[in-house]
């Protein structure tokens, strides 16, 4: 099994990124895949063309509050994990997970354990598992996750953005968590890299993945409120992201 991690501030497109990267692995033979939807204004599954009916924050919220009667002789971790396999939506070769967020206030410290136990358990039954987190790195500091294969830091075409990246890279080192790979995808880029850019990239020390084109396509799909995986196969970011999934090398060698 092998997770991709995709993590950016707002606005860099990573749910569209991420929904067509699931589509090019599914493409490629990398097959069952786990899409998990780690932000909470959940869309991964409007981009995928899934229909979500439950969040995990929703049942987590229902097990702690015993709104839902706890049957005789389990417990609420045997309980949450159950509620958690029938939480994901099950699609063809790929399933999708949608964390949500829990409705009321508290510490979710006991959930978030139980949660990463049950998710660990969850992600063995699948060849590939892709992480669309929420602008920040809020998914990954409830340490839910602790290995990722490939952490895509995903910024626009400006200075901010491959700022922030490069924080998020620090964030995830800060926090020990297990990454094999950490690599840069520009995203929205209309021609080539400005040469501003780049200088800023390499003072970084940012390790360049990838640049995706600025695509007019996925805003008109959008405006059709057609899924992002309706795109043609003429698509220019459809065809960026196959060659960045292309170089992970997990088409072929899952």
């Amino acid at each position: 099994m092998k997770t991709i991690a995709i993590a950016g501030k707002g606005g860099t497109g990573k749910t569209t990124l991420s929904a067509l990267m699931v589509l090019a692995l599914k493409e490629g033979g990398a097959t069952p895949i786990l899409a998990v939807d780690a932000d909470p204004n959940y869309n991964l599954g409007e981009a995928l063309g899934m229909e979500v009916t439950e969040t995990l924050g929703s049942t987590t919220e229902e097990v702690l509050d015993n709104k839902g009667k706890i049957p005789p002789g389990m417990t609420k971790a045997s309980l949450l994990e159950m509620r958690m396999h029938q939480s994901v939506i099950e699609g063809k070769k790929i399933d999708l997970l949608v964390m949500g967020r829990p409705e009321g206030p508290g510490c979710y410290c006991f959930a978030n354990n139980l949660l990463r136990k049950a998710l660990e358990e969850l992600s063995k039954n699948y060849r590939m598992v892709l992480i669309d987190n929420e602008a920040g790195m809020e998914h990954l500091s409830r340490r839910t996750t602790a290995k990722v294969d490939i952490l895509f830091l995903v910024s626009d075409h400006t200075i901010k953005g491959i700022r922030t990246a490069a924080r998020l890279r620090d964030l995830a080192r800060e926090m020990k968590i297990e990454l094999k790979e950490v690599g840069l995808v520009v995203n929205m880029v209309e021609e080539e890299l400005d040469p501003k850019a780049v200088k800023e990239i390499e003072s970084l020390d940012l390790s360049l993945y990838g640049v995706v084109p600025k695509d007019p396509g996925v805003s008109r799909i959008y405006l059709d409120d057609e899924p992002i995986v309706g795109l043609g196969n003429d698509s220019p970011v459809k065809s960026a992201v196959k060659s960045l999934m292309e170089k992970t090398g997990y088409l072929n060698n899952v």
